[in-house]
């Protein structure tokens, strides 16, 4: 433990060393030979440079795979579980525990600043929202875990300090919170360059996150994953003046609310001048020309807390689009809504299955963020034939030949490429970006979430009932936006399958989809092991198209070839989920993830504290079960 501390304190002093070669005059009085935390922390200036490294540690996140709405086969270290596969948890506790000292620093030399504290209250507020980002990482991932608020060195107590319960955790983030809040600017005063800094606005959103993910885990998970903190786990110690469930929801549902009443933000909303396929561009913008419309990041007011990349200065270099589009299950297909509002198995505008094309018909435009079959979409950057987005001009007309990267996703419904359908999001189309060249934003928070939060806090608050008046400003704003009609009392009335609650999750699930969001949500929720442990499903293949219709690129082939599908897919009833509301029980679909793979349990709600940590500090107590 103590060598792993030198070595944080050494690199932290190692990066501000950098950070200070861009200021001149700083420079020219002190060498940077001569750098250390003893003459930092000086001017105003310094604050500032040391607050904007922390915005350095954000980046292009991998979003729920193997949850239930995904068809991604493979380990992933985030949401990996099972028989066999445990979690990596090293690098997410070492990485957020070193992060941490550098905020810390900023905090305590706050402290002992000879000048205003004003000049640098943007800094400080900035340095306390990432010590909540950071303990909310730490706490998703394990529970109660040691809160840290000092810069740690070899001879810190804290070293060896005892797990805080998760109540201690999420009182910490809140009380760093409302420092934030403090401290903060609001985007009203903000221009566009500074696109991607906090606001006042994206505390008081990640307050409300915090507030409804805590609040639903106290009150559908309990005290089930504590331990009793003297054998096993971080107990169930609660801090005074700890809020309530009902307190927390209430707090959640008025941080929401303010950040809706601020005018700061707006849902992304271009059918106008994009069309229809507009939200796919609000995921992928390039500046540069990278939509028909010509809109570039400045035109994105939906982002409230962003990871910013640029193609000169930061590229996201990960394989984002050929390797990480986010791949719907059939489940989630299933879930997308009809635009008149209703799911596919009540609404009189859903055309089916028969056609491979029929379900995409009159539906949710947020499904336009998976590749429909048999169209083809301006590929995966260029190639010697042209390639890239060329709006307006027909593939017929563009000299490309047929080529896999122009071509429908669908070409076969178990394909090691395609495994049934290819999400979107997140992908480019930009003739000018390559694999790894990708540049557009990461959305950390966004102005969606924040209606969703609204939502969810104010259904909870009403044991299961929401007014129209409060879901037109919320969810319902969503769904205008994505061409479906209004959630209302009396659409759902006369369906008993339906609720409030199981409505509102179910726009979550779709709206956020591919964001890091969903398996948090089902533990919260405490619904997890009833939706995991299920087979996962791709497209139908009984009844429809797909028994005899050709390859158009292999003519005289079957697109769909009976036995020679990968993974040992096979057809069976769909996975049936725990929210009645879902149509999941058609038969015909091939499972591309049989539910004998998998055998998630409530242990699984948390990760264990790594082992090369426990055995460092014999104080910290692992998790119940493992």
């Amino acid at each position: 433990m103590k060598n792993r501390y030198i070595k944080i304190c050494s690199l932290t002093i190692l990066l501000f060393g950098f950070m200070l070669s861009s200021c001149e005059d700083y420079l020219d009085q002190l060498p940077e030979s001569t750098v250390s935390e003893a003459v930092y922390f000086q001017t105003p200036d310094q604050f500032e440079t040391a607050a904007n490294y922390f915005y350095t540690r954000l980046a292009f996140l991998d979003g729920d795979e193997q949850t239930d709405l995904s068809n991604n086969i493979g380990d992933n270290e985030n949401y990996a579980w099972g028989n066999t596969i445990i979690p990596t948890t090293d690098d997410i506790w070492k990485n957020n525990y070193a992060q941490l000292r550098a905020v810390n620093q900023l905090i305590e030399k706050a402290e002992e600043y000879p000048g205003e504290q004003s000049e640098i209250a943007v800094s400080v507020a900035t340095a306390h929202f990432f010590r909540a980002w950071h303990h909310y990482n730490l706490l998703k991932r394990f529970g109660g875990v040691p809160v840290i608020t000092n810069s740690l060195d070899v001879n810190s107590d804290e070293v060896y300090q005892a797990r805080n319960s998760r109540y201690e955790v999420v009182d910490q983030m809140i009380k760093d919170l409302d420092m934030a809040i403090e401290g903060l600017p609001s985007q009203n005063t903000m221009g566009a360059e500074s696109q991607g800094k906090l606001t006042l606005e994206a505390a008081k959103s990640f307050k409300a996150r915090i507030l409804l993910y805590e609040a639903t885990w106290e009150k559908y998970v309990g005290e089930a994953t504590d331990g009793d903190g003297v054998t096993t786990g971080a107990g169930s110690v609660k801090p005074a003046g700890y809020p309530s469930v009902t307190d927390m929801f209430a707090g959640a549902k008025q941080a929401a609310l303010d950040v809706m009443n601020s005018g700061a933000y707006e849902l992304w909303d271009h059918r106008h001048d994009i069309g229809d396929d507009h939200l796919y561009y609000l995921f992928n913008l390039e500046d540069g020309g990278s939509n028909p419309g010509g809109l570039t990041k400045a035109d994105n007011r939906e982002y409230i807390f962003q990871t910013v990349y640029d193609f000169t200065l930061r590229r996201i270099n990960e394989n984002i689009t050929h390797a990480k589009p986010h791949t719907p299950s059939r489940k989630l297909m299933d879930m997308y809504l009809c635009a008149d509002g209703l799911p596919v198995q009540f609404s009189s505008v859903f055309q089916g299955y028969d056609m491979m094309t029929s379900e995409f018909e009159n539906r949710d435009l947020r499904i336009k963020l998976i590749r429909e079959p048999l169209k083809q979409y301006w590929g995966w950057g260029s190639n010697t034939d042209g390639g890239g987005a060329q709006y307006g001009v027909d593939f017929e007309d563009s000299g490309i030949e047929y080529d896999y990267r122009y071509v429908p996703n669908l070409t076969s419904p178990g394909s090691p490429r395609n495994n049934g359908y290819m999400g979107r999001k997140f992908t480019t189309e930009y003739m000018l970006r390559e694999t790894r060249e990708e540049s557009f934003n990461y959305p950390l928070i966004r102005y969606a979430e924040v209606l969703l939060i609204y939502a969810e806090a104010t259904v909870e608050l009403g044991n299961g009932t929401i007014s129209d008046g409060d879901l037109d400003i919320s969810i319902n704003q969503i769904r205008e936006r994505s061409g479906v009609a209004p959630l209302t009392n009396a659409l759902i009335g006369p369906y008993g399958d339906l609720n409030m609650l199981g409505e509102i999750r179910r726009e979550r699930a779709i709206e956020l989809f591919g964001e890091n969001f969903r398996f948090d949500d089902l533990k919260r929720w405490n619904i997890a092991p009833d939706e995991l442990n299920k087979n996962v499903c791709i497209t139908y293949i009984t009844g429809t198209e797909y028994e005899t219709a050709e390859n158009p690129k292999n003519p005289g082939t079957l697109i769909y070839a009976d036995g020679v599908w990968p993974y040992g897919l096979t057809q069976t009833e769909q996975s049936v989920s725990s929210y009645a509301g879902i149509a999941t029980t058609k038969p015909g679909a091939l499972i591309i993830d049989a539910a004998g793979n998998r055998n998630f349990s409530i242990k699984n709600y948390i990760d264990p504290i790594p082992l090369n940590e426990i055995e460092l500090n014999p104080n910290l107590l692992q998790n119940p079960e493992w």
